[in-house]
């Protein structure tokens, strides 16, 4: 319940809708089901890490709360100084969760999972994300799973300044920075499953109710 209230109070900050956070949990959970059953990060990758993720994945957006009104709203792009401001979300997010953790006096495998996504979602395996500039696998696998999912979902929903791609020239991009923005291995098994998430961005597609909002 907390994970969920956390992330709704999130959405009514920032100007994605809701079905962006469903798409991306499932997403999620298609790659690395994808991955369990190719053998691959067995030694973490098992079913109670991926109940995990999915459970913690809504969260990765978290930090946005922080930003102010004219740099989140924006309806339009970002001037460098203000993208400077977004991009302290991940931080912001992270601090957040930590203090929590501190003043409760407790660790969850959950918030661990929460921890990693909202610092290192914006990482890349080329080393050229931030916040910490993280390469390869220096970056948590939950995040690289995140980072594509993230990526993927911005590629094919309208925003206010520009309308979505296609489904298949967002795959195009993906497969384009694999082994740049993304961690090879992940987008061999986003690959497989372009079917799939052809299904999830149609069964959670935003309404017009959403996209007038």
């Amino acid at each position: 319940v907390t994970m969920e209230s956390m992330a709704a109070l999130a959405e009514t900050r920032h100007p994605e809708t809701g079905a962006h956070i469903k798409r991306t949990q499932h997403y999620v959970k298609a790659i690395a089901e994808q991955l369990q059953s190719q053998g691959l990060f067995s030694e973490v990758l098992d079913d109670t890490y991926i109940a995990q993720l999915y459970a913690s994945a809504p969260l990765h957006d978290i930090g946005k709360i922080g930003m102010p009104d004219h740099i989140l709203l924006k309806p339009g792009r970002l001037a460098p100084e203000e993208l400077a401001i977004m991009t302290t979300h991940t931080s912001r997010g992270h601090e957040a969760i930590v203090r929590a953790e501190k003043l409760l006096g407790l660790q969850s495998p959950v918030l661990t999972f929460a921890k990693e996504l909202t610092l290192c979602h914006h990482e890349k395996w080329n080393g050229k994300g931030y916040p910490k500039a993280l390469s390869e696998t220096q970056i948590p696998l939950s995040a690289r799973l995140v980072a594509l999912a993230d990526v993927y979902d911005a590629l094919i929903s309208n925003k206010i300044y520009r309308q979505g791609m296609s489904h298949d020239a967002a795959v195009g991009i993906i497969f384009g920075e694999r082994g740049q923005h993304f961690d090879p291995d992940v987008v061999d098994a986003f690959m497989e499953l372009t079917v799939e998430f052809e299904a999830v961005a149609g069964r959670f597609a935003d309404s017009e109710s959403d996209m007038q909002n």
